[in-house]
């Protein structure tokens, strides 16, 4: 995996956080640096740390299924992403402004999931783990932080287009990953 596609997946992966961090700005009122560096930390933490464990635990089975590894990621990114547009289209979640630690927590913990499935597919395709570890950890750092402010400016107003355009990136990097894998695309 090429170093551009892992910063792509990375933007794709930090929608969720980005969206959640828009409806935290816009529960905070008055927002000041630390919300931003807080949240940041938190989602960007998570967000890095989830790849890795995934990667980890897959990297024991990937001898066993290096046939159709394609397949899985494939699968994996579409569901992921396709959960991404669906979300989208659902009843909107009322957000509070409480950013303490189980709160923090817990959404960290939500918007990464799909971060630690990733890390498995990872397992099964040439990355460097530390570099993408670290890219996916930054830009979602990025992301988060800005997301707080844009919240508190603007409101929910970009909160389904992040979304959605996080689940398409994810679903056609999978497109990709399997056309490859099927010699469709070198």
């Amino acid at each position: 995996m090429q170093f551009y596609e892992i910063v792509i997946l990375a933007i794709g992966l930090a929608m969720d956080a980005f969206a959640v961090s828009i409806c935290k700005g816009l529960s905070l009122g008055k927002i000041k640096l630390r919300h931003s560096v807080k949240a940041g930390i938190w989602f960007g933490g998570f967000q890095g740390l989830m790849p890795l464990v995934g990667y980890l635990f897959a990297s024991i089975f990937v001898g066993y299924i290096d046939q159709f590894d394609h397949w899985i990621a494939f699968v994996l990114l579409f569901l992921i992403g396709g959960n991404m547009i669906r979300e989208v289209f659902a009843e909107e979640e009322k957000q509070n402004s409480d950013m303490g630690i189980k709160t923090m927590l817990l959404l960290a913990i939500a918007t990464s999931i799909d971060a630690l499935a990733v890390g498995v597919t990872f397992a099964f395709l040439e990355v460097n783990i530390v570099a993408a570890v670290l890219t996916i950890g930054i830009i979602t750092f990025i992301f988060s932080a800005a997301g707080i402010k844009l919240g508190s400016l603007f409101g929910s107003k970009y909160q389904k287009k992040a979304e959605f355009v996080g689940g398409i990136i994810l679903i056609l990097i999978g497109l990709k990953i399997l056309l490859e894998g099927l010699g469709v695309i070198s």
